[in-house]
């Protein structure tokens, strides 16, 4: 990983190898706009409106929904000040992974990048299922072969490899397309329902603290805050980003903003196309359907049909944005040798972390596979499991992130803003571990309500980080005997 300091010019791509079998460095030429849909990608804007806010409406707090979304970004965007503040500092592809190292240490650090693989390795296996499952219906909805839900999650799994495996830039163009359609069609839908007025008229009833307060707010706040899942990849592509020392932080600000803001103005819009007072009952009625019942009587029922399509190319981006982040965190501990040396050798053409792609695609392969077999629901039973698994891991990640800022500028002292290094650090950590603990208050209903399967679950969190300790650990011992032999 690299260490700036604040005069430093972003270091340029690095040369080949000298055996010529990689890169030490990766390339690529993505801007502040880039980014930005790599990370809006990831949150996948109509999965969260479509499928994730009528289960808020329905069982947390109802109509207060909006103010949710307005809570986890402002908690973000604490967060993000001195993780943007960071990013001027160290640029690499690990970014949690490397923060933390640099921090609190690499062991812990090593401890980081385990949980952060296995929020990515999770979330992405979830969406998988998802994906299938939406891709079936709709195959079968147009007249096509009824194939098992797998058989299409194994063919996006194809996709997803190959575009993973060139170039970011390829990636980011593909995604760039996807992201404007999925956000032109809620955009749409949200105009049509404010300008119709919504069921009621126009109110503001959402964003008042009896709103926010009433039903369960801790689930909604769970669920708002996994919506912003893959944020993290603003630093991820530092080094394939132009001029990554402006280019991180401003992208970090922007993605956290666009999406707090869109997620509120959209979850308003379809609580007013309800009703404030009847949108609870409405999506316990109808949780899969509500967001297109509201597409299809606010502008029509063909937009709902693109909508419904749409929600296939919303999952199918934030899988690609997910794959992406996964083979930049193997590449970065395959770089520091703490995963097979391999994995941190970039193609000599497309500049990528190709064989860290490709060991991406063979874990998701295996992972879901063990679902396949087992005979697991897609939806009930993979996604659900799998979101809920990233959900607590990545909380955990972010808190250590944020006491390793602070801990990294009180020591280096190579910035001395308060604000930047030490308050907003601060005040970040504490909002996380505040929406830590109402996430495991209400991770038994996350994940469906087994409290046995919630401990396995929480242990294998646990087992994640230990595993990347003692991963430090050992290469540290072989480091220190090789150097003494």
């Amino acid at each position: 990983m690299s260490e700036l300091s604040p005069t430093q010019p972003a270091p340029a791509a690095a040369p080949p190898s000298p055996d010529g079998t990689g890169h030490r460095g990766l390339r690529g030429s993505i801007g502040v706009v880039g980014i930005v849909f790599l990370v809006v990608a990831a949150a996948a804007p109509l999965t969260a409106i479509g499928g994730a806010l009528p289960v808020m409406l329905a069982i947390g707090n109802g109509p207060g929904n909006p103010m949710a979304y307005v809570v986890a970004a402002v908690v973000l965007l604490l967060f993000s000040v001195g993780y943007a503040a960071m990013s001027r500092h160290v640029v690499d592809a690990g970014a949690f992974y490397a923060y933390v190292s640099k921090g609190l240490g690499s062991r812990v650090g090593v401890g980081a990048a385990g949980l952060a693989l296995l929020t990515y390795t999770a979330i992405q296996a979830g969406l998988y299922g998802l994906a299938g499952a939406t891709a079936q219906g709709l195959v079968v909805q147009y007249g096509g072969p009824d194939l098992p839900w797998w058989v299409w999650a194994f063919v996006l799994m194809a996709i997803v490899g190959l575009l993973g495996y060139r170039n970011i830039d390829v990636g980011t163009k593909v995604l760039g397309v996807l992201l404007t359609l999925e956000v032109a069609v809620i955009a749409v839908v949200a105009v049509a329902i404010l300008v119709q007025g919504g069921a009621n008229g126009i109110d503001a009833q959402s964003f008042t603290p009896s709103a926010f307060f009433s039903g369960a707010p801790g689930i909604s706040i769970m669920f708002a805050i996994a919506s912003f899942i893959g944020f993290e990849a603003t630093a991820i592509y530092g080094e394939e980003a132009r001029n990554p020392r402006r280019t991180v932080p401003l992208a970090t600000y922007v993605a956290v903003v666009s999406i707090g803001v869109f997620y509120a103005l959209s979850s308003w819009a379809i609580v007013l196309a309800f009703g404030s007072d009847d949108v609870v009952a409405a999506a316990q009625a109808d949780t899969a359907g509500l967001v297109f019942s509201a597409a299809a009587q606010y502008v029509s029922p063909a937009v709902a049909d693109i909508m419904a399509v749409l929600l296939l190319t919303s999952i199918f981006a934030a899988l690609l944005a997910f794959h992406n982040a996964v083979a930049r965190y193997l590449f970065a501990l395959g770089r520091e040798r703490r995963a097979p040396a391999v994995l941190g050798r970039s193609h000599a053409r497309h500049g990528s972390p190709h064989i860290g792609s490709l060991t991406q695609t063979a874990s998701a392969a295996v992972l879901v596979a063990v679902f396949v077999v087992a005979g697991s629901d897609p939806v009930l039973q993979l996604f659900t499991w799998m979101s809920g698994l990233a959900t607590v891991s990545i909380l955990v990640v972010m808190v250590l992130t944020s006491v390793a800022i602070i801990a990294f500028f009180a020591r280096t002292r190579v910035d001395r803003r308060i604000w930047h290094t030490r308050v907003a650090p601060a005040l970040g950590a504490l909002g996380l571990v505040g929406v830590t603990a109402l996430v495991l208050s209400n991770f038994t209903t996350l994940i469906g309500g087994d409290a046995t399967l919630a401990t396995v679950l929480l242990v294998v969190i646990a087992l994640a980080f230990v595993a990347g300790v003692g991963v430090a650990a050992a290469t540290q011992r072989r480091a220190v005997e090789h150097a003494d032999s």
